[in-house]
């Protein structure tokens, strides 16, 4: 990501419509699918600048670490307070398998080179039992400025991005687009950028009126609720919720024997 979009992402993501939506969906799928035993270790895969973890270090019996590539990105994650954190690839988690019960990856698969190796080191440090709920802009088509800008690799449709899960040996149990309302507005938004020369490029989060910011934040709550019930059919981000399934114990192998013991004695 260009250095200077961290500190736009610090100056707005605790306010920002669309920071507090994207959390705030990650944080009721987390209620919604959340494995029952406590404390929930939770690993924010690209934690960013911190947002995230400053909400997920509110939760209840939870012991939070955030990882991320950027120095710059870990550096506000500090300053925020947080002292569990890592520098790390995504792709070569510096964790122990079955080390979490929780993951979350907000809109950071689509910065990694291979997200399918991405993924299968995030079902990896999963325990058997464990979520991982991840966002990523929706369809390519609506490449521009903003995904050079963030340095993304691909943009994703729900079904693309939920057969990644499968490959990577994790149950999808929730799949939907999310922003779906302000989808038509938005894509037009998107198209009209897309002559912009690279260097020019920055992140598509145009500022807004606060009573504006605050009627996006209580919609989007609203469309979520909605979400929640009825897997949206279109719209700017895919969310999904994914489960490492449970290996039947009749199977498990002595050395998983030993690895699930672990999980559910927590």
């Amino acid at each position: 990501m260009n250095p200077a979009e961290y500190a736009r992402m610090h100056a707005l993501e605790d306010w920002y419509w669309w920071f507090v939506a994207r959390r705030t969906a990650a944080a009721q799928f987390l209620r919604d699918y959340a494995p029952p035993e406590r404390p929930l270790h939770i690993l924010d895969a690209g934690c960013g600048t911190g947002g995230m973890l400053d909400f997920l270090g509110q939760w209840p019996d939870a012991e939070v670490t955030g990882v991320d590539f950027s120095p710059e990105a870990l550096r506000f994650s500090k300053e925020r307070g947080h002292p569990r954190l890592a520098g790390a690839d995504l792709m070569l988690l510096p964790f122990r398998s079955g080390a979490f019960d929780v993951v979350t990856a907000l809109d950071v698969i689509e910065h990694v080179p291979d997200d399918g190796r991405a993924l299968s080191e995030i079902s990896r440090v999963l325990r058997p039992g464990g979520i991982l709920v991840a966002s990523v802009p929706a369809y390519q088509f609506l490449w521009g400025p903003h995904d050079e800008a963030l340095h993304h690799h691909r943009r994703y449709v729900s079904k693309e991005f939920a057969a990644l899960m499968h490959s990577s040996g994790l149950r999808v149990e929730k799949q939907t687009y999310l922003l779906s309302a302000l989808f038509p507005l938005a894509a037009v938004a998107r198209l009209a950028t897309r002559g912009r020369k690279p260097e020019s490029a920055e992140a598509g989060v145009p500022r807004v009126p606060g009573f504006i910011n605050q009627a996006l934040i209580h919609f989007q709550a609203a469309e979520l609720a909605l979400a929640r019930h009825a897997s949206l059919p279109f719209g700017l981000s895919v969310l999904i919720v994914a489960r490492k399934p449970v290996p039947a114990r009749a199977h498990l192998t002595a050395a998983e024997e030993g690895v699930w013991a672990v999980g559910v004695g927590r």
